[in-house]
């Protein structure tokens, strides 16, 4: 299934070195810097390294995290922020802004900046596996898990450590409640798709297929609404592809209902809701092209090329044949003129976030150190600290396509 999901790119940053001109006061304050600065870069160097695991990713963003938290909370046993808080100055691109980045001097805007992206890399890690050859049920669940815990690090953010951040997000920026919503939502859906085509390969109920799809291509609406009010040049395709999933899964709705519908001896209905899978599916495939066509941040995903997408409009079809001779010969049922409104909820497999948390703050994180940084040493040099840095954008290694089994599990 390569290419199976939208991704935009990473974030961008300018390189930090922590080195604080005389403000660090004695040698564990330095060591403390020294390590900041040395974790920072192999947890960059991880979003990149193809050779990278969540659990390699867990060790590089909990050894960083756990250290910069000596620059957030307080350390002095008062409830005064720290006064380290706001020493360095940090630039980021956003993933929908292409590479002009944005400024702020405070370790929350670093803490939330890169923990963005580690949420980012958790999704395009979950694409890459799953555009795996034969891929395994171990796999199926790294990618499903992955995904939810992306929407965990989002959530996370979005509800503890955004709000903290003195100067807020830029209409439009990735720390927006627009565009973080959209990414929790999307990731919701995505781990939600790994369960349906384990429920089909596994020839489950069509009743909780139907209801599955249903809910996904809910998540996948209000994705797209979200972003409705976004600036059209950085969210069109990226909201060409939430539609087109929207469609695809209502098409897999209406298709599983349909064949409820028939084995309850319901046959004209059972024809009108494969019609409106027709009716879906076509739009979808509509929208592939569109999504193909319009320009905007990100990798571009090909689902229509996809057996997973090419096998419904057989089974759509084939379904509604089927529903036709059945009528024909048995029931003889006026086919409805309106499509039948889905009221469909799914008691099982619907994807929560998995709970995101911060590592405990470093052991060398002391409040012995803490009063060992004299920021009235750091003033004269403030201005070489604050130099113009340029922002690289991220160069990504490619997704090579597999020949696709059309399955999530073998």
């Amino acid at each position: 299934m390569a290419h199976w999901f939208h991704r935009n790119p990473l974030k961008a940053t300018a390189p930090v070195s922590f080195n604080f001109y005389g403000v660090a006061g004695s040698q564990a304050a330095n060591k403390i810097c020294n390590d900041l600065r040395t974790n920072r870069a192999r947890l960059l160097e991880m979003f990149t390294d193809l050779t990278c695991n969540p659990e390699i990713m867990k060790n590089a963003t909990d050894a960083y995290f756990s250290l910069l938290q000596g620059f957030i909370v307080s350390l002095d046993g008062t409830t005064q922020e720290n006064k380290l808080r706001f020493m360095q100055n940090f630039k980021w691109t956003d993933t929908l802004q292409g590479n002009t980045p944005s400024a702020q001097q405070d370790a929350i805007f670093e803490l939330v900046s890169m923990a963005f992206n580690v949420a980012v890399w958790y999704t395009k890690f979950a694409s890459r596996l799953a555009g795996k050859e034969n891929i395994t049920e171990p796999e199926a669940k790294d990618v499903h898990r992955s995904l939810k815990l992306a929407a965990g690090v989002f959530k996370h953010l979005k509800e503890v450590d955004i709000p903290r951040l003195i100067t807020p997000a830029e209409k439009g920026r990735d720390l927006e409640p627009r565009v973080i919503d959209t990414y929790i939502l999307q990731c919701q859906a995505e781990a939600q798709e790994v369960t349906i085509a384990r429920a089909i390969e596994l020839k489950h109920n069509a009743t909780l297929i139907a209801a599955l799809a249903f809910e996904t291509a809910n998540f996948y609406q209000k994705a797209d609404h979200t972003l409705n009010t976004l600036e059209p040049e950085c969210s069109s395709k990226w909201r060409k592809y939430l539609q087109l999933k929207q469609h695809f899964y209502m098409a897999y709705a209406f298709c599983y209902h349909g064949q409820t519908l028939l084995a309850s001896d319901k046959c004209g209905e059972s024809i009108r809701s494969l019609q409106e899978a027709e009716k879906c599916y076509s739009r979808a495939e509509a929208l592939c092209k569109e999504y193909r066509q319009t320009k905007g941040p990100g990798s571009t995903a090909k689902p229509s090329e996809q057996l997973f997408f090419l096998k419904l409009g057989g089974q759509i079809k084939i379904t509604l044949e089927k529903c036709h001779r059945e009528n024909g010969f048995i029931y003889f049922h006026k086919v409805p003129a309106d499509a039948p409104q889905l009221e469909l909820k799914a008691s099982y497999g619907l994807a929560d976030p998995i709970t995101f948390e911060l590592p405990p703050l470093s052991d060398l994180c002391t409040p012995e150190v803490y009063v060992t940084f004299d920021l009235t040493k750091g003033a004269k040099d403030e201005k070489a600290k604050l130099k113009e840095v340029e922002v690289k954008p991220v160069k990504e290694p490619d997704l090579k396509a597999e020949k696709d089994t059309g399955c999530v599990l073998s």
